[in-house]
């Protein structure tokens, strides 16, 4: 196998660096969040990651997440929804729209073959780090960890936010043992309200049964965020399409990432179509409902919090 290699580039007049092996390329921008802006098969041709036609960007630290370009592979960290920190010494912090890490400039060094980035808390004393390497032609391997600065426990919500290209027909894959949902979002409530349960993989509504591990046609304007009510037993989900016997993969530790959640456009949100595959720390996008219900991660005081994410393209 040819080593993993790194290079500087110019990404959209953005400083980015650019991770190839001989069967994948990856592409990060640290000044937008660290996040990735391709992800593509070097074996097939195929970009993964999708874009919605905005111009690359966003408003800056705070801003709405639809006020930027609403694409590619964010870090959803300390939350996702907007809320307000409920616990002393930070109660009544405001954690911001999708968290504070995907508005921020990251800092990022090249480390032999690793790719390593960090950045600081604004409303909340930590820092948030992740290392890039490629263990395989087909595969990334990122490597988190949350340092708690304070000397009081720091309650967070992690998720993985890479918004992949999808079309009708391509199909989520996710261990036997998840057989529930519970719904986030739902356009026009077609699978409920917040906190309403469905079954997993076919739900009921109104209009029918509605097979969710297969991608709709964006003509139908619908758009879907859910969790599996348990916690997994086994790390890894993937998206498959059958046209072209491709996928990709997301493996993870379940110990320390014992949530998953899916999100699912097919029109409904923006005339859109994508889907994500979020492994995740906690539950249920508000960091505040999380953690009343003990759905959420914790760093100690002065401790460190460490999981990882592997992607395989097949």
């Amino acid at each position: 196998m040819t080593e993993p290699r790194w290079t500087r580039a110019v990404y959209e007049g953005y400083d980015a660096w650019v991770g190839r092996t001989e069967r994948l390329s990856l592409t990060v921008i640290p000044a937008l969040g660290g996040k990735a802006v391709s992800l593509s098969s070097l074996a097939t041709g195929r970009e993964w990651l999708w874009r919605s036609g905005k111009p690359l960007g966003n408003a800056g630290y705070g801003s709405p997440f639809a006020s930027g370009d609403e694409s590619g592979w964010d870090e959803m960290f300390p939350g996702i929804d907007a809320c307000a920190y409920p616990d002393s010494p930070w109660q009544g912090r405001a954690v911001p729209d999708h968290g504070e890490v995907w508005s921020l400039p990251w800092r990022f060094r090249l480390d032999g073959d690793a790719l390593r980035g960090k950045a600081d808390g604004v409303n909340f004393p930590y820092t948030l780090e992740k290392t890039i390497t490629m263990p395989a032609s087909d595969t990334l391997r990122i490597q988190y960890a949350a340092t708690n600065r304070s000397d009081a426990p720091f309650s967070f919500l992690w998720a993985a936010h890479p918004l992949f290209r999808a079309r009708e027909g391509m199909r989520i894959r996710v261990p036997d043992h998840l057989t529930e949902i519970e719904v986030s979002y739902s356009a026009g409530r077609r699978l409920g309200i917040f906190g309403d349960k469905q079954p997993w993989p076919v739900a009921r509504t109104s209009a029918g049964e509605i097979d969710l591990r297969l991608i709709e046609s964006s003509a139908g304007r619908h758009a879907e965020k859910y969790y599996f009510t348990e916690r997994v037993k086994e790390g890894w989900a993937s998206l498959e399409d059958p046209a072209t016997g491709e996928a990709v993969v997301l493996r993870f530790p379940a110990d320390r990432v014992p949530y998953l959640a899916v999100w699912a456009n097919a029109g409904g949100y923006g005339g859109y179509e994508h889907v994500a595959l979020e492994p995740a720390t906690g539950r249920m996008d508000d960091l505040a409902h999380a953690m009343s219900r003990g759905e959420s991660a914790t760093v100690e005081p002065g401790g460190r919090y460490a999981w990882h994410l592997e992607l395989s393209l097949r």
